[in-house]
């Protein structure tokens, strides 16, 4: 049965990939009580970065809020296998962004509402988040993006 969030992806003209698999010993999503804690997540697709580089070097900010749309859906199909449905959201309640950045690079926050937006967009006044956007030297596989999220999830939900 196909979820009201899921519907409303395809409305947006959007699909979720299968979740990506953790590129080293860690899990990619873990509960605590009635939170989901989403380990971080790139833009990658079949584990091949999308897009590699620094923002204000080798990618402009509009590259950067595609390439955090595209690790937001990594970590919504994550979510997904870990409750079953994106129904069981209740709300967002924190995203944090690393951006690759180039030194002099100060638009992380432009680049992070690519994700941020797209929360909005497909969960409503739910998707509203805490959230910090933060400047970093490097991040794996040189990709330019990694977000990690807190999810408040339904109560009654057993995993």
């Amino acid at each position: 049965m196909a979820s009201f969030v899921e519907d409303r992806l395809r409305e947006l003209g959007l699909a979720l990939p299968p979740p990506p698999a953790p590129v080293a010993t860690y899990i990619p999503a873990s509960r605590a009580g009635n939170l989901l804690f989403v380990s971080g997540v790139i833009p990658v697709r079949q584990g091949q970065p999308l897009f590699r580089g620094k923002l204000g070097q080798d990618l402009t900010v509009e590259q950067g809020y595609e390439a955090a749309r595209i690790a937001l859906l990594n970590a919504l199909a994550i979510i997904k296998e870990e409750l079953g449905s994106l129904n069981s959201v209740r709300q967002i309640v924190r995203m944090t962004g690393y951006v690759a950045s180039h030194t002099g690079f100060h638009d992380q926050p432009a680049v992070i509402n690519g994700a941020s937006d797209l929360l909005v967009a497909v969960f409503g006044v739910s998707g509203r988040h805490a959230r910090l956007a933060i400047g970093v030297a490097e991040l794996p596989l040189a990709v330019p993006i990694e977000l990690e999220l807190i999810v408040q999830i339904e109560e009654n939900l057993h995993g």
